[in-house]
């Protein structure tokens, strides 16, 4: 078996940009590989399908504030480590910045950026009152044990805790953070706020553990989103989710959840690759038992070969064949989710795929490049901003459940989810249809037809 990576390819083919004027009117230089260029692109080409004015485009082309931090972190030989952490604040013309925090090694300022502006669009489209906002520390979590991933927590929120706030910037999990993370954010931003600030503070951050002020449902919000969407479209272009097939990229908590998801509506997972390794069962992979693999293992390698089937049923399979990346990829399936790192699927990845529609479960998975061939192929592809939207919109209900004093059930969470995954999907098809244009393209036009309207109503200070 080759290994698979989880690591995006360095050979992409250059993209000509379609928003140059912008770019040239505010200096931005003409890297076809940064992803922050390729994303604002996006964003432009929409903006200018709409028609939405140049001074909004030029607003929308640069964040609003870039904070850079650097921070000693004591380690537990008694070293000291200087870690370099960011917080991007996009636009908050629709309320306050929110976004998550990442923790991994590659880390760097302009892909927080870029996905800063994501959120943007994101909170837009499913209609949170929130705006973008996204920041990371450039350390690799899985190096460090319990007490150094706590410094490290504590020592970055302190280090931009008059940066963010309960009502003004907002942060949340994401790749390499989780709940307990969370919580030291939260309990390290309050003590900071001090006794007269100390419970209204509690809502600085989202995602926390339920003891401490989560919300039910948050863990598999952005999978059960994502699976919302597909759920809403898929049925429409004649796949319903009943024996559909499908692939996952990444078995971290958005994909396994898909997974998961996607298994108990009668989808069938066959393949299934992450940064340890790929897997295969055309029978039928267990969703539960290898996200139950992954929490022990790291990954999905070692899940093992095919097997009998599991109490879960005759369309479930225990265990999987190990196949190469590349074999993942040819691997024939109606729904590909691609839910680990950005900038997964290029030319190379799009060239080899085998399937009808891709869903992106993570952050701008697909180069411009790798678009291009699927749509050429005539795949579909349901971006990014729409499909892992779930994440924000119950973060956005912790945080109105923790600035209300009040508690959410699971039906709630779901029920609440549900309505604003399919609106924002209906939103989505009824720009398609109207502008004639990609979904992407298209849901970038019904996020930016939001914040157009709230500039006009809102007018540019002073």
């Amino acid at each position: 078996m080759s290994k698979a990576t989880i690591t995006a390819p360095t050979d992409r083919p250059t993209t000509e940009f379609r928003s140059k004027h912008v770019f040239d009117e505010l200096g931005m230089v003409h890297d076809p590989d940064n992803l922050y260029l390729q994303t604002i692109d996006a964003v432009l080409t929409a903006a200018e399908i709409l028609e939405l004015p140049h001074h909004l485009q030029i607003i929308l082309a640069q964040p609003k504030n870039e904070i850079m931090a650097h921070f000693p972190v004591m380690m537990n030989d008694g070293s000291y480590r200087l870690l370099k952490g960011y917080r991007v604040q996009h636009n908050n013309a629709l309320g306050p910045y929110k976004g998550g925090i990442r923790f991994h090694h590659d880390v760097s300022l302009d892909d927080v950026k870029a996905l800063a502006a994501l959120m943007t669009m994101k909170c837009s489209l499913v209609r949170v009152p929130f705006g973008g906002g996204k920041g990371g520390v450039k350390v690799d979590p899985r190096a460090l044990d319990r007490d150094e991933l706590m410094r490290v927590s504590r020592r970055f929120i302190s280090a931009i805790a008059t940066q963010i706030g309960p009502d003004s910037d907002i942060p949340a999990p994401d790749v390499g953070t989780n709940a307990q993370v969370m919580a030291w954010f939260s309990d390290t931003y309050q003590n900071i706020a001090g006794p007269n600030n100390r419970h209204d503070s509690l809502r600085v951050v989202t995602g926390k553990p339920i003891e401490m002020g989560g919300s039910l449902g948050r863990e598999k919000a952005t999978g059960q989103g994502l699976v919302d969407v597909v759920a809403e479209l898929l049925p429409n272009m004649g796949m319903p989710l009943e024996g559909l097939t499908c692939s996952v990229l990444g078995y971290g908590n958005v994909g396994s959840w898909a997974g998961r998801l996607m298994q108990e509506r009668g989808s069938k997972i066959t393949a299934v690759a992450d940064h340890t390794g790929a897997i295969r069962n055309d029978e039928g992979i267990d969703a539960d038992l290898l996200a139950e693999h992954c929490e022990l293992t790291g990954g999905v390698a070692g899940f093992g070969k095919a097997s009998s089937p599991t109490e879960a049923g005759s369309n479930v399979h225990a265990t999987a064949d190990p196949i190469s990346i590349e074999e993942f990829y040819r691997t024939e399936v109606d729904l590909l989710i691609p839910a680990a790192l950005e900038q997964m699927i290029t030319s190379r990845e799009a060239e080899w795929m085998n399937c009808k529609v891709v869903a992106e479960g993570a952050n701008a998975p697909t180069t411009p490049a790798g678009e291009r061939i699927l749509l050429s192929k005539g795949i579909e592809v349901l971006p990014a901003i729409l499909c892992n939207a779930g994440g924000v919109t119950v973060s956005y209900f912790e945080w109105v459940q923790n600035k209300s004093a009040v508690f959410w059930d699971i039906e709630h969470v779901d029920r609440e989810l549900n309505k604003h995954m399919v609106l924002a999907a209906r939103r989505t098809q009824l720009a398609r249809h109207r502008f004639e244009v990609d979904m992407r393209t298209a849901a970038y036009i019904a996020a930016l037809d939001q914040i157009g309207k709230v500039y006009q109503m809102r007018g540019i200070f002073p």
